[in-house]
């Protein structure tokens, strides 16, 4: 029985991991794609049963899926799947999934990690000292984080991570989040916001822990940051899209904000280089979500995923089509 194929559209340089979950039932092909025109052809060449899509392409369009008529399955290597045309994907009968559980502990602890390498001064001070300077003044502006307003965007599964960690740090943690139940602030001994602005207005440090949409779109644009009291700093690690970067420098620039801590931009790879002209902003490559083990985790499940679509099983974790 000829075997299925499934194509890994970005991303990955091999597949040992694939192989173990999928070697029996399908072949495997590496794309190495960095855009859709480069996936295209490499469509036209391989028949894809199954797809596997990671992050380095920003969108997957119909007529790329159109390039991949028995194409049974596609699995968003993560959690976000905004870079899917959704609707194409429903007109031609392929199931969209997603990989919403792993990262949760790696991605809230780099966001702790960024909020507190800005508070702590972690950069200015490795620099002084690697400039030759002792000089504890270097310090000078970091706040005591007790009692600080954290202001989680969305509280989810990983911002009600993030949540339990900051308060393990004495921070006062509150949260908006419209699509989350009401009593979670409870469970979780956090505040609830019942509006953005409200958050926003008390917050010190604001964590960004939403899915990016039209309705998420540059919600931190000018007006929001204006909304912010002076001394805020801005920790991303979500999507870059939810974050005007403009309007991010400007508020940099102002002085209005106090620091930025980025892992996700509006255009990947980063091409923002006003941004690293401000000492106090702390940028990283996309990198929130991996750690060994999170990276087998992610890849395991989504390519047990794919076996369950090429198989006819119901698969785990479907994405509602629009």
């Amino acid at each position: 029985m000829p075997k299925f194929q499934v194509v890994v559209t970005d991303f990955l340089e091999e597949s040992s991991i694939e192989s173990k979950v999928l070697a029996d039932i399908a072949d495997l092909t590496l794309a190495q794609a960095h855009d859709e025109a480069t996936l295209q052809a490499k469509l036209r060449q391989t028949s894809a049963d199954a797809m596997i899509l990671y992050h380095d392409i920003t969108r997957v369009g119909d007529a790329t899926l159109a390039l991949a008529p028995h194409c049974k399955g596609l699995v968003r290597a993560g959690v976000g799947y905004n870079n899917v045309d959704l609707a194409a994907a429903k007109k031609r009968g392929i199931t969209v999934c997603n990989v919403p559980d792993y990262g949760t502990e790696e991605v809230a602890d780099h966001a702790l990690m960024l909020l507190l390498a800005l508070a702590r001064r972690t950069h200015p001070s490795d620099r002084s000292m690697r400039d030759g300077t002792w000089d504890y003044r270097v310090a000078y502006g970091a706040p005591r984080l007790r009692g600080k307003v954290l202001g989680l965007i969305g509280c989810g599964r990983i911002g009600t991570a993030t949540a339990l960690r900051a308060k393990a740090f004495g921070l006062d943690v509150a949260f908006y989040d419209p699509f989350v139940p009401n009593g979670l602030d409870k469970a979780l001994g956090i505040r609830r916001c019942a509006k953005l602005d409200e958050l926003l207005e008390q917050s010190r440090f604001v964590s960004l822990h939403c899915w990016l949409d039209d309705s998420t779109r540059h919600l931190m644009n000018a007006q929001a940051f204006a909304k912010l009291q002076p001394g805020a700093f801005l920790i991303n690690t979500a999507r870059g899209g939810i974050v005007d970067q403009t309007a991010l420098a400007d508020a940099l620039a102002s002085g209005k904000i106090a620091g930025a801590g980025l892992d996700v931009f509006e255009r990947e790879p980063f091409d923002e280089p006003r941004l690293l002209d401000f000492q106090n902003v702390v940028v990283t490559p996309h990198s929130a979500f991996y750690s060994d083990e999170g990276f087998i985790e992610l890849r395991t499940k989504a390519a047990t995923e794919v076996r369950r679509l090429l198989l006819g099983e119901p698969p785990l974790n479907p994405v509602k089509l629009s």
